[in-house]
Protein backbone atom coordinates (compact mmCIF):
# COMPACT_ATOMS: atom_id res chain seq x y z
CA UNK A 1 0.00 0.00 0.00
CA UNK A 2 0.96 3.46 -0.83
CA UNK A 3 2.15 6.31 1.62
CA UNK A 4 0.97 9.16 -0.57
CA UNK A 5 -1.25 11.19 0.76
CA UNK A 6 -3.79 10.64 -1.62
CA UNK A 7 -4.00 6.79 -0.33
CA UNK A 8 -4.26 8.29 3.43
CA UNK A 9 -6.77 10.46 2.83
CA UNK A 10 -8.91 7.72 0.96
CA UNK A 11 -8.07 8.19 -2.73
CA UNK A 12 -10.82 8.52 -5.44
CA UNK A 13 -13.71 9.01 -3.25
CA UNK A 14 -12.98 10.72 -0.98
CA UNK A 15 -11.01 13.37 -3.24
CA UNK A 16 -14.19 13.41 -4.88
CA UNK A 17 -16.60 13.61 -2.69
CA UNK A 18 -14.50 16.62 -1.03
CA UNK A 19 -14.61 18.39 -4.54
CA UNK A 20 -18.16 18.30 -4.71
CA UNK A 21 -18.69 19.51 -1.22
CA UNK A 22 -15.93 22.22 -1.70
CA UNK A 23 -17.16 23.45 -4.88
CA UNK A 24 -20.97 23.35 -3.12
CA UNK A 25 -19.36 26.08 -0.75
CA UNK A 26 -17.64 28.09 -3.27
CA UNK A 27 -20.45 28.75 -5.48
CA UNK A 28 -22.57 30.04 -2.35
CA UNK A 29 -19.47 32.05 -1.64
CA UNK A 30 -20.83 35.95 -3.03
CA UNK A 31 -16.67 36.84 -2.05
CA UNK A 32 -15.36 34.14 -4.57
CA UNK A 33 -18.56 33.10 -6.56
CA UNK A 34 -18.07 36.04 -9.88
CA UNK A 35 -14.93 33.73 -10.32
CA UNK A 36 -17.01 30.96 -11.72
CA UNK A 37 -19.49 32.73 -13.61
CA UNK A 38 -19.97 30.81 -16.68
CA UNK A 39 -17.59 28.45 -15.92
CA UNK A 40 -18.40 24.37 -16.98
CA UNK A 41 -18.76 23.15 -13.80
CA UNK A 42 -18.47 19.69 -14.14
CA UNK A 43 -15.86 19.99 -16.13
CA UNK A 44 -13.91 22.44 -13.85
CA UNK A 45 -14.80 19.49 -10.96
CA UNK A 46 -13.25 17.09 -13.13
CA UNK A 47 -10.47 19.52 -13.74
CA UNK A 48 -9.89 19.83 -9.46
CA UNK A 49 -10.23 15.86 -8.66
CA UNK A 50 -7.10 15.16 -11.26
CA UNK A 51 -5.24 18.08 -10.02
CA UNK A 52 -5.79 17.06 -6.84
CA UNK A 53 -5.07 13.32 -6.99
CA UNK A 54 -2.00 14.17 -8.87
CA UNK A 55 -1.06 16.97 -6.11
CA UNK A 56 -1.66 14.38 -3.58
CA UNK A 57 0.96 11.82 -4.72
CA UNK A 58 -1.70 9.59 -6.90
CA UNK A 59 -0.30 7.41 -9.52
CA UNK A 60 -1.66 9.45 -12.26
CA UNK A 61 0.01 12.07 -14.21
CA UNK A 62 -1.87 15.82 -14.72
CA UNK A 63 -2.28 17.37 -17.96
CA UNK A 64 -3.73 20.15 -16.98
CA UNK A 65 -2.28 23.89 -17.20
CA UNK A 66 0.44 25.61 -14.99
CA UNK A 67 -1.55 26.93 -11.86
CA UNK A 68 0.12 30.26 -13.36
CA UNK A 69 -1.32 30.04 -16.31
CA UNK A 70 -4.99 28.81 -15.29
CA UNK A 71 -5.57 31.37 -12.77
CA UNK A 72 -3.72 34.31 -15.36
CA UNK A 73 -7.15 35.18 -16.26
CA UNK A 74 -8.63 35.30 -12.76
CA UNK A 75 -5.66 37.59 -11.60
CA UNK A 76 -6.06 39.85 -14.15
CA UNK A 77 -10.35 40.46 -12.85
CA UNK A 78 -9.09 40.89 -9.22
CA UNK A 79 -7.69 37.43 -7.69
CA UNK A 80 -5.64 37.72 -4.64
CA UNK A 81 -5.10 36.61 -1.42
CA UNK A 82 -8.21 37.53 0.41
CA UNK A 83 -9.86 35.20 -2.16
CA UNK A 84 -7.38 32.92 -1.75
CA UNK A 85 -7.41 32.58 2.01
CA UNK A 86 -11.20 31.91 1.62
CA UNK A 87 -11.03 29.18 -0.92
CA UNK A 88 -7.96 27.96 1.91
CA UNK A 89 -11.13 28.00 4.41
CA UNK A 90 -13.57 26.18 2.22
CA UNK A 91 -10.60 23.36 2.11
CA UNK A 92 -10.53 23.29 5.53
CA UNK A 93 -14.07 23.02 6.61
CA UNK A 94 -14.43 20.53 3.75
CA UNK A 95 -12.23 18.07 5.47
CA UNK A 96 -13.40 18.82 8.64
CA UNK A 97 -16.89 17.87 7.76
CA UNK A 98 -15.65 15.08 6.01
CA UNK A 99 -14.32 13.92 8.84
CA UNK A 100 -10.57 13.69 7.52
CA UNK A 101 -7.72 13.82 10.44
CA UNK A 102 -6.31 17.22 11.44
CA UNK A 103 -2.44 15.88 10.15
CA UNK A 104 -3.87 15.41 6.60
CA UNK A 105 -5.63 18.29 6.65
CA UNK A 106 -2.47 20.32 8.06
CA UNK A 107 -0.77 18.72 4.83
CA UNK A 108 -3.46 19.55 2.36
CA UNK A 109 -3.11 22.88 3.66
CA UNK A 110 0.71 23.20 3.86
CA UNK A 111 0.07 21.46 -0.38
CA UNK A 112 -2.65 24.81 -0.79
CA UNK A 113 -0.62 27.33 0.38
CA UNK A 114 2.25 26.46 -1.98
CA UNK A 115 0.45 27.05 -4.74
CA UNK A 116 -0.38 30.81 -3.38
CA UNK A 117 2.47 32.74 -5.22
CA UNK A 118 1.95 30.39 -8.64
CA UNK A 119 -2.29 30.90 -8.15
CA UNK A 120 -2.01 34.96 -7.57
CA UNK A 121 0.78 35.01 -10.43
CA UNK A 122 3.08 36.77 -7.48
Amino acid sequence: MSNSLFERIGGNDAVSAAVDIFYTKVISDDHINSFFEGVDMQKQMRKMKSFLSYAFGADTPFHGKSMRVAHERLVKNGLNDSHFDAVKNHIDTTLKELSVAQPLIDEVLAITESTRNDILNK
